[in-house]
């Protein structure tokens, strides 16, 4: 059956299936998250109703209602007696689930979501650098030492230096023993590290000034101060950030 879109508004919006998808369900889960964090379906306004999703979708009333209880899981609607599926505020929805954090991302511009998860990663990882540095025994510390100093031989190849430079960081939460904390962290990253919007610069300059950051971390860890290896973590994650985040241009400097 043919798509036949409600309104020009949906018909522009209406996806292609050129190749009709596996699992039903998640690509329509997909595609209304994306039209909800777009605003095609606003935020107070209700959902349109299953006959005009069937027909825009080509699918049957039980994918839809698939992928509206999925919608509901991630917390982008409600189901409301007599008022329908009602799209939800911003507020509410799951920004821990990759479709609605990747949704999120690639919608705005101003970056301020990454910015967001940029101080979350700063603050849990800080408490686990404070931590490590109190826990940390010379096996932690040696293999903390060997990553740094890997990471200044790659620092002509961001690729490799990239892999070791999250080796670093999940090194230091594995030492804090801070599962959750962790789990948050690999998260958020892992439906962020191939976004260019994330990544920003990672030429040479860029790697040397990023290590030096690293090297500090480890040097307060080493010598078990907790304070000093938090503060290290927060300077580093900060900077390293402020340079990835300025874009093309002259790059800034990061305080050595």
């Amino acid at each position: 059956m043919t798509a036949v879109p409600q309104s020009s508004a949906e018909a522009s919006d209406a996806p292609a299936w050129s190749r009709r998808p596996a699992n039903l369900a998640a690509a329509v889960t997909a595609e209304l998250v994306e039209r909800i964090v777009r605003g095609v379906h606003p935020s107070g306004s209700p959902l349109p109703p299953e006959p005009v999703l069937c027909e825009t979708f080509s699918v049957s009333r039980t994918v839809v209602r698939e992928a509206v209880k999925i919608l509901q899981e991630k917390g982008l609607v409600q189901v409301r007696q007599g008022a329908g599926t009602m799209v939800t505020p911003p507020a509410m929805w799951n920004m821990l689930d990759e479709l609605v954090l990747g949704a999120t991302i690639a919608e705005d511009e101003s970056l301020a979501i990454l910015d967001h998860l940029v101080a979350t990663r700063r603050v849990l990882e800080s408490d686990m650098a404070n931590v490590a540095a109190r826990l940390a025994n010379a096996e932690v510390i040696d293999q903390l030492r060997g990553l740094v100093e890997r990471m200044d031989e790659l620092v002509d190849d961001p690729a490799s230096y990239n892999e070791e430079d999250r080796a670093f960081h999940d090194a230091v939460m594995q030492a804090s023993g801070n599962r959750i904390g962790r789990a948050v962290v690999r998260s958020l990253e892992r439906q962020v590290i191939n976004s260019a919007r994330y990544m920003g610069r990672t030429g040479r300059a860029f790697c040397v000034a990023s290590n030096h950051g690293h090297r500090c971390v480890y040097e307060r860890i080493a010598a078990h101060d907790p304070k000093g290896a938090a503060e290290a973590m927060f300077t580093h994650i900060t900077e390293a950030w402020v340079v990835r985040r300025s874009g093309p241009g002259e790059p800034t400097r990061l305080r050595r």
